[in-house]
């Protein structure tokens, strides 16, 4: 029996349809979703442990996606011909993914969940990371799993003065707002994107547009959870874990009545490095009593126990964790050149977070190939972001591994995106060079990834890189009270403040506009107002940090040990003489001059870019390019040495040392050459013209 199938249409006012499917696809799964668009399709599954995970006292949360490269009609590349690890994009996409579903579930919820989503089908006119927020969703809320959606989210762009939901990839290339926008009917709570400078007025009114089609969404999911309730029994439910009622209300009491004061103590006087001596206390607490206690329940509470003493902190006594007040930003010292042998460097320190920035600049050789299902692009401007346990004091090992065996991690190549969005429009388009720029993070307690920005923006400049304007970026957060609905808007969080608070927005940009964001709000309750004030309050604090950069650094310039770049043009029908038979050739002009050289055709003509240390290595490389397409012109004199002469050739030594034979030239029928020329002579070459004819004199 072929299983029903169950659909939603959700019609756009372009005329184009989404649709949501259930019903026929990977029905073990607890729940299953498809959506498409155009001829782009996503499969979302969703399945549940049938026990709690033990030994844990967070959300066991696990989001995969991956892109087939069948879906757009691809064989993946390599020796293996399969799909391997994750693409930097399938991880980003991963990441939107978590932040928009996590803050939605219980977070005493302890067994396992695994959302699978696959790009089955690919369009090139619709992006399909617009869609996975909705594909996600609905395999979640059809599963019964305690979960406070339907959620969903959208990509927005403004293209030709215009707005587009859920774009293809040329349109997004060409967009100067490029959004991902994620929300419940009632509030946003996510928001991914880059901008080219754009004004605070400008990125609400195109979230608000984003809401809407958001809330059309989660309209056709709550249809979609209708009709399968009535074509087929009841969905599964899934009941919380309780903790035991009576040890789990014992330890509560006892815990906030011995400790809550203590802990109210150590936060006013920022002894953070107490916290932990005190939790083994706590566990240490109740082994004499005459009930069976669990650690984790004993864990849980004090985590819920301090969250709650660090809000009531902020809230009643109106200042920070550090003393600071709520708009105050940490004290900030910054360096450019601090690594004098790099082309640019800079250290950048706000509070106990720290970034260490450095720029190479590089040939077109060294640009970042992007190659996957989606997306063919040379990079020439890419940010690494490297964040090492000892920046928070910690030794991260898993099963024996070292980090560096294990790879990059999926906040770093998060952050590291974050941080090159927030700078990729600022760096000049007709620069020469390709650029690398490398964070690492050397300290860190909250804001790592604006720091980064910061200190990024001081290297480029260090390195002579002449960016459009100075780059800076902040992270602020948000604390509700829940009983009179004020929100505190905190400005350079720290990194307890993130864990305990209700937002972390990340914004970075110029004295123009916003370049980049990224902010997460951990309670469906969010407001227009709220953001935008956020937004007001982020803003003040990057020009605040623009003229600390400023104050470092003024203005771009070049140090003498960065490398040089040199293009000119030689006819196309040459190119294969500079490259010679196998590369050998042009090989060898490399190594001899410890250049770098690449050629590419354009048009009628061969573009050669050498790159080189210094300019003594350029120039030995251009002399010998130009000494291989060495051709005699019309009334130009060249000064040349015999070789050899004979009854039917005559082979000249350019001063350089290269040979030349011009008996392809030359008519020797009626001119004795004897006569004039002996072999060692020095002749200047005046013309050769297409009859063969040459005209020469001796030079005594």
């Amino acid at each position: 029996m072929i299983p029903e199938l169950i659909k939603e249409n959700i019609f756009l006012e372009d005329g184009q349809i989404i649709s949501i499917e259930t019903g026929k696809l990977a029905c073990q799964a607890n729940g299953t979703a498809v959506v498409r668009m155009g001829k782009t399709s996503l499969i979302a599954t969703i399945v549940i442990s049938k026990k709690e995970k033990e030994g844990i006292n967070f959300l066991p949360l696990i989001i995969d996606y991956k892109e087939n490269y069948s879906a757009g009609g691809k064989i993946p590349g390599g020796f293996l011909k399969r799909e391997r690890r994750p693409s930097d994009e399938e991880v980003l996409t991963m990441r939107l993914i978590d932040r928009l579903l996590r803050p939605l579930f219980p977070q005493n919820f302890l067994k396992e969940i695994q959302i699978i989503i696959s790009l089955l089908s690919y369009d090139i006119n619709v992006l399909p990371d617009g869609l996975v927020g909705l594909v996600a969703s609905a395999a979640v809320s059809i599963s019964g799993i305690p979960f406070k959606g339907p959620v969903s989210a959208v990509r927005i762009i403004r293209f030709k003065n215009s707005f587009l939901i859920n774009p293809g990839i040329k349109s997004v290339n060409k967009s100067d707002i490029n959004l991902i926008i994620g929300g419940t009917k009632n509030s946003i709570l996510m928001i991914e994107g880059e901008m080219k400078e754009i004004s605070e007025n400008e990125i609400i009114y195109f979230i608000k547009i984003a809401h809407f089609f958001i809330k059309l969404q989660i309209t056709a999911q709550i249809n979609l959870i209708k009709n399968l309730k009535i074509k087929s029994k009841n969905l599964p439910v899934f009941n919380l874990p309780v903790f035991n009622n009576l040890n789990f209300i014992y330890l509560k009491k006892k815990i906030y009545f011995i400790f809550y004061e203590k802990i109210y103590c150590l936060y006013k006087q920022i002894r953070f490095q107490q916290m932990e001596i005190l939790l083994l206390k706590i566990n240490n607490y109740f082994l004499d009593d005459n009930i069976i206690l669990n650690e984790d329940e004993q864990n849980y509470i004090f985590e819920i126990l301090k969250k709650e003493i660090l809000r009531e902190i902020i809230l009643k006594e109106n200042h920070r964790l550090d003393g600071r007040s709520l708009d105050d930003l940490r004290k900030i010292w910054s360096k450019t050149n601090f690594l004098p042998s790099v082309h640019g460097s800079a250290i950048f320190s706000r509070g106990e977070t720290q970034a260490l920035s450095t720029v190479t600049l590089g040939s077109s050789l060294d640009v970042n190939k992007i190659d996957n299902v989606i997306l063919q692009d040379k990079q020439k401007f890419y940010l690494h972001y490297n964040f090492p346990p000892f920046s928070t004091g910690e030794i991260k090992l898993l099963k024996g591994i070292s980090r560096r065996e294990k790879g990059i991690s999926r906040r770093e190549i998060g952050h590291g995106n974050l941080a090159q969005r927030a700078l990729k429009n600022i760096i000049p388009f007709k620069t020469p060079y390709t650029i690398r720029v490398v964070s690492d993070i050397l300290e860190s307690n909250g804001s790592s990834s604006m720091a980064t920005v910061c200190a990024s923006t001081l290297a480029l400049m260090d390195a002579g890189i002449p960016i459009k304007r100075p780059v800076s970026g902040i992270s602020m957060g948000l604390i509700i009270n829940f009983l009179t609905d004020e929100a505190i808007i905190l400005s350079d969080i720290l990194g307890d403040e993130d864990n305990i608070g209700d937002m972390d927005f990340k914004m970075t940009g110029t004295k123009f506009g916003i370049t980049a964001c990224q902010m997460d709000i951990n309670f469906p309750g969010s407001n227009y107002e709220m953001l935008l004030n956020s937004i007001l309050k982020a803003k003040n604090c990057l020009l605040f940090l623009i003229k600390k950069i400023l104050n470092t650094i003024k203005y771009p310039s070049l140090k003498e040990n960065s490398p040089k770049i040199f293009y000119f043009e030689i006819k196309k029908k040459l190119i294969g003489t500079v490259i010679g038979s196998g590369g050998k050739i042009i090989q060898e002009i490399k190594t001899s001059t410890n250049t770098n050289l690449k050629i590419e055709e354009k048009e009628n003509l061969g573009i050669i870019e050498i790159y080189g240390k210094t300019d003594k290595q350029i120039k030995n490389a251009i002399l010998k390019i130009k000494n291989l397409i060495f051709f005699p012109k019309k009334e130009k004199l060249y000064k040349v040495k015999i070789k050899s002469i004979k009854n039917s050739e005559l082979i000249i030594i350019l001063p350089s040392g290269q040979t030349m034979d011009l008996k392809k030239y030359e008519n020797f029928k009626n001119l004795n050459l004897y006569s004039f020329i002996r072999k060692g002579d020095w002749i200047k070459i005046k013309s050769v013209n297409k009859n063969g004819k040459i005209n020469f004199k001796r030079i005594i």
